[in-house]
């Protein structure tokens, strides 16, 4: 369970799901998304030699590659301050750029909320 006892059930759901990939994986990055309906799609990092993605971009091409339409939030557990301009990128062209991303450290505390756009 995540440490931030005032975040939406619904997003501190995406949290957790996210820091259980990264654990689970032994990744950098865990992410997870929720589209329109509700669905989450869950991602770690991807370090291949012909292939880098953080653990947003893939949760975002996994939502994508779904048939998701939109999402209603992304959340990311990392050891970075913030969300990168990329992954809020991915974020903005499948939710828009009021789409929130949730950024959490290893230990599930949400440390800041920024917008997609």
């Amino acid at each position: 369970m995540t440490e931030t006892p005032d975040l939406d059930p619904e997003d501190r759901k995406i949290v957790t799901l996210a820091r259980s990939a990264r654990a689970r994986n032994g990744v950098p990055e865990g992410a997870a998304v929720r589209d329109e309906t509700g669905r989450t799609y869950v991602a770690g990092t991807v370090a291949l030699d012909s292939l880098q993605l953080s653990a947003v971009r893939t949760a975002v091409a996994m939502a994508v590659a779904s048939g998701a339409k939109s999402l209603e939030a992304a959340a990311v557990v990392t050891e970075a301050e913030s969300a990168s301009e990329e992954d809020r990128a991915a974020v903005r062209d499948l939710g828009g750029p009021e789409t929130p991303v949730l950024v959490a450290g290893p230990d599930g505390t949400v440390r800041d909320t920024v917008r997609a756009g």
